[in-house]
């Protein structure tokens, strides 16, 4: 199946269009048939404007040296309105110029407070989700910014930046990039030492703000609200001036961010050169699978194939995956195939993920950017706006989990209005397979708004604390928090966490209150991946990653290396490693078990009923599996002995009674399968209808549920506390149950296959399914479907707070008692803890996993 890269050619011709290099890709044996679809986006002219009076001259001249004579007409819009003093989002497509929409008026404002008599004038505050961002931005203003001289001074402030330069940034910087982290743990705690600063911010920069979603945007809505706080307090009021992708309504998403109102710019007017946007599914291969399905080529496999050709074909292309061990396998093998024709062009591919030491990504960035990198292997790290321009292609090794991610990575190629290539490889898993043979759910529906809750509890909760060790808090304050913030200040009292007094509630631990949150949802020290026999670090990984990639006998990739873990060791936070050449990859298996702790909304659905509320989980990492490279072929599994860990979310979960049993046909020795199957495909489809990705949710199917005393399925948000996920589909449970009833149905194998039923995280080892019987059964609930779920607890009602003086992840009913493993105190930070598990009968489970955040932590 696989086929020898040819040796590229050396004539030097110029790069062809995207077409040819599709056909190209094509032209391989059976490779024509993997293209199920091809959308042409023609190219499109842009539209000048010119910049508003305003600007400072010094400003147009610096962006005119850079090669701009003109702005898009987007870029003056926004603008115009910050220069009015309104909040603005530019939200356009990748490329179309938002850095200097926002830039021009910053700069022209860092030269009008540079004049003034006294003071060290006007500041301003730029925030990227990612370190890689900040550092980029930080060089791309330096080089805009020196026909100005001294009177624009960047500087990054994050993790990496030396002791000894922050205080000369604190008190001298007039442009400081960093992190919601660093401003969370650094900046905000310690505000007084910047109040120089924070007096005469001017403007606070949100780039890429599309990437605040779920609990980490939540996280970071409460610390704009601080931040804002703060800003206050020394007497500073600043606009907020974003850049986001494109999105549906970002006004209204961007307004729920800053707690501001906040106008949209969002025609865009920059010119965009023609895409050619693939989807492509890998063939299926000789090897049967699970009970005998069949087996497609894995996405990385054909990935790395792809990666491989483009490279030989002088086509400088970015991979992007959706793991950190995807990075370094589509690195591998594409190096490896390379190395056949030319061992100089297999160093011109590499990985890059997060988990890198800070210099290592550094000379990455600077690689690609400089164009002696052919090909890159890269995680969602690099979606985020770093500069690579000069692509020419992008392969999407499986969905990312929403249509705004997709067409953010696919617009990394093309970026200086040149035509580019886009190819979607589908993953073997019911989503994929829906998606490549319904094009139309793709390149027909519009991007997805932005889901968010700032009013979470158990996320505000712990900014309250944080707040109130900032500043006192006041009754002025509260409003800014939003409405669920009054309702928690009594039980932050009760629990000795706040203190009221005279002037507001005060703190009243020795502890760090920030470090109550962890915004990023990790909750833990990172486990320090070290080489065995010479003591360096290679990398680090959150711990509860730890459990399923760095275990006892796990296979873990770095840069091209591969490493045996020879311990694990989580006291400690060390995995210690050895390299080695297994040939096979490792996958972790676990059990998952789930309890209903308080159900909030409940509707009939049919005889049944479909319900949302609190739930506790507890996940166990069992054993492992040790798979052949390329085939994924199953070699053999190794049990683990590894601790539980509990989690407290929010869940959404449907019963089946006896009637609809029998209406269905399902017959008894059938449930297990046909609820199993339901399950899985159930996870695989809600993507379409909330804004996630499949690996943050889980669930679990139970043909006898000991609180629902019915055949129940659970999907879970896997955040703890809860991410809106499971809300949104409890409110969409027709369409999204529909969707997942039509995926099995239409799905071509005769008793189920990874691109209906079957599940590549299933805690059973896909054991049983049932795939007729969940069609049945499906087609018996669509029946008697409710219109719309209906009501929603108040945010107050979920008490976050234990009665040990924790912030809980979740709420409990009345009457179960509370377990103190399953809450936080401040000195744990705000993961779920491990305890003890719950004895409980057979079920199927599907649990959540934890995997790779938007970028690396800057504290």
């Amino acid at each position: 199946m696989n086929h020898r890269p040819r040796r590229p050619s050396e004539s030097g011709e110029a790069r062809p269009c995207p077409g040819t290099v599709l056909d190209r890709l094509a032209a391989g044996a059976g490779r024509a048939a993997r293209i199920t679809h091809t959308e042409h986006l023609p190219p499109r002219p842009g539209r000048h404007a010119v910049w508003p009076h305003r600007i400072r001259p010094e400003v147009i001249n610096a962006i005119q040296r850079a090669g701009i004579e003109a702005p898009w007409a987007h870029q003056a819009a926004a603008a115009g309105h910050a220069l009015d003093g309104e909040s603005v989002v530019i939200a356009t497509g990748t490329a179309s110029g938002k850095s200097l929409a926002y830039l021009a008026p910053v700069l022209s404002t860092l030269l009008d407070g540079s004049e003034a008599p006294e003071g060290r004038g006007t500041t301003a505050l730029y925030l990227a989700p990612t370190k890689a961002l900040a550092a980029d931005q930080c060089r791309a203003v330096r080089e805009l910014a020196s026909p100005l001289g001294k009177r624009v001074r960047p500087a990054v402030y994050d993790g990496d930046t030396p002791v000894e330069e922050r205080e000369w940034i604190r008190h001298h910087a007039n442009l400081v990039l960093t992190n919601p982290d660093m401003l969370h743990r650094g900046i905000l705690p310690s505000h007084s030492r910047w109040s120089s600063f924070l007096r005469s911010v001017r403007y606070i920069v949100i780039d890429e703000c599309h990437s605040y979603r779920g609990v980490f945007g939540s996280h970071v809505a409460q610390v704009l609200r601080r931040l804002r706080r703060v800003c206050a307090r020394y007497g500073a009021h600043p606009v907020f001036l974003l850049a986001s992708a494109t999105s549906a309504g970002p006004a209204a998403a961007a307004a729920r961010l800053t707690g501001l109102p906040v106008t949209a710019v969002s025609d865009d007017a920059s010119p965009r050169g023609e895409l050619v946007f693939a989807l492509w599914e890998p063939p299926l291969t000789e090897l049967h699978g699970e009970k005998g399905a069949p087996v497609r080529r894995t996405a990385t496999a054909e990935t790395a194939d792809l990666l491989t050709d483009l490279a030989v074909q002088g086509v400088r292309t970015v991979a992007f995956v959706r793991s950190r061990r995807s990075a370094e396998l589509v690195s591998v093998i594409s190096q490896e195939r390379l190395a056949e024709v030319d061992r100089n062009l297999a160093r011109r591919v590499a990985a890059y993920r997060g988990g890198y030491l800070p210099e290592e990504r550094r000379v990455l960035e600077r690689a690609l950017h400089s164009g002696e990198l052919l090909g890159l292997a890269a995680t969602t790290a690099l979606e985020l706006g770093v500069d690579v321009s000069g692509l020419d292609a992008v392969l999407i090794a499986g969905y990312p989990g929403t249509r705004a991610s997709l067409w953010q990575q696919a617009g990394r190629a093309g970026r200086s209005g040149q035509g580019a290539l886009a190819i979607l490889v589908a993953r073997d898993d019911p989503l994929d397979t829906f998606l490549v043979h319904h094009p139309e759910a793709l390149f027909q529906q519009p991007v997805e708004c932005t889901v968010l809750d700032p009013d979470n509890p158990y996320v505000l909760a712990p900014h309250l604390c944080a707040a109130a060790a900032e500043l006192p808090l006041t009754e002025q304050d509260l409003e800014l928090f939003g409405p669920a913030a009054p309702g928690l200040l009594p039980q932050l009292e009760s629990a000795g966490l706040l203190r009221r007094r005279t002037a507001g509630w005060y703190w009243t631990r020795r502890e760090r209150a920030a470090d109550l949150a962890d915004i990023r949802g990790g909750g833990t020290r990172p486990v320090q991946i070290v080489e065995a026999t010479t003591g360096r670090l290679l990398g680090t990984v959150d711990e509860p990653a730890a459990h399923t990639a760095v275990h006892e006998g796990a296979v873990h990739l770095h840069q091209g290396r591969t490493y045996l873990v020879k311990r694990l060791d989580l006291e400690d936070s060390v995995a210690l490693v050895e390299e080695a050449e297994p040939p096979y990859s490792t996958t972790a298996r676990d059990t998952t078990s789930i309890s209903v702790l308080e159900t909030d909304t409940e509707v009939p659905w049919g005889a049944g009923r479909l319900c949302y509320g609190s739930v506790e989980v507890t996940n166990q990492v069992v054993s492992f599996l040790r798979r052949k490279l390329i085939t994924g072929e199953v070699l053999g599994e190794t049990t683990l002995d590894l601790p539980p860990r509990t989690l407290r979310t929010r869940a959404v979960w449907w019963t089946v009674t006896e009637d609809q049993l029998d209406t269905a046909r399902v017959l008894p020795e059938q449930l297990g399968g046909a609820l199993h199957a339901a399950e899985h495909a159930s996870i695989g489809l809600l993507p379409l209808f909330a804004t996630c990705d499949r690996w943050d949710i889980g669930g679990v199917s139970v043909p006898l549920h000991p609180d629902t005393l019915l055949p129940t399925v659970f999907v879970y948000d896997g955040h703890p506390g809860g991410a809106g996920f499971a809300e949104r589909a409890f409110h969409t449970a027709r369409d999204w149950l529909g969707a997942t009833r039509e995926a099995i149905a239409s799905c071509e194998c005769e008793a189920g296959c990874p691109s209906c039923i079957q599940s590549p995280k299933c805690g059973n080892g896909n054991e049983p399914l049932h795939k007729r019987a969940a069609v049945r059964l499906l087609t018996v609930l669509l029946g008697g479907a409710p219109d719309a779920a209906r009501g929603r607890a108040s945010a107050a009602s979920r008490p976050p707070v234990t009665q040990d003086g924790g912030v809980a992840t979740t709420g409990t009913a009345a009457g179960r008692q509370e377990d103190p493993g399953a809450s936080w105190s401040p000195s744990q930070g705000s993961s779920a803890q491990t305890g003890p598990g719950r004895p409980g009968e057979p079920r199927a489970v599907h649990p959540a996993e934890p995997r790779e955040g938007p970028g690396t932590p800057g504290g």
